[in-house]
């Protein structure tokens, strides 16, 4: 019966063993579990943080290019206003010939039709008369 319980004992203390070296192993598994989790959840964090970064400058970028453009936008609409008031003020080459057909000079064309002094005096040259294109 000795060895009967000298066996008992032995299996008793081999569980025994065997349920601290269990319970020590799922503590260590744990811990390793926990100490990745949270190293996880640092390096989600700094993504996060350096992607906020990213689209925070991109957010910026943003901002400034719509800012232009309604810049360029708004001087497109000043410059498309003053063309037709340029043009009416300029009343252009049609009328510049018929006034150096009628002996203007080069001078008088570019005062009255916004021409430019070369302009003027082409037009004359080419539709004005004798003494207006010499004059």
């Amino acid at each position: 019966m000795s060895s009967l319980t000298s066996f008992a004992d032995w299996l008793l203390i081999g569980r025994a063993v065997f349920l601290v070296f269990s319970f020590v192993l799922a503590a260590v598994t744990f811990r390793a579990w926990r100490r990745a989790a949270l190293q996880e959840r640092a390096q989600t964090l700094a993504a996060t943080e350096e992607l906020r970064k990213r689209l925070d400058s991109v957010d910026a970028r943003l901002v400034a290019s719509r800012n232009a453009i309604q810049q360029l936008g708004e001087a497109l609409e000043r410059a498309l206003r003053a063309e037709p008031a340029r043009r009416s003020a300029a009343p252009g080459y049609p009328i510049a010939v018929r006034l150096a057909r009628g002996g203007a000079r080069a001078q008088e064309l570019v005062e009255s039709c916004g021409l430019s002094q070369g302009e003027a005096e082409l037009v004359c040259r080419l539709h004005g008369t004798r003494s207006a294109a010499t004059g």
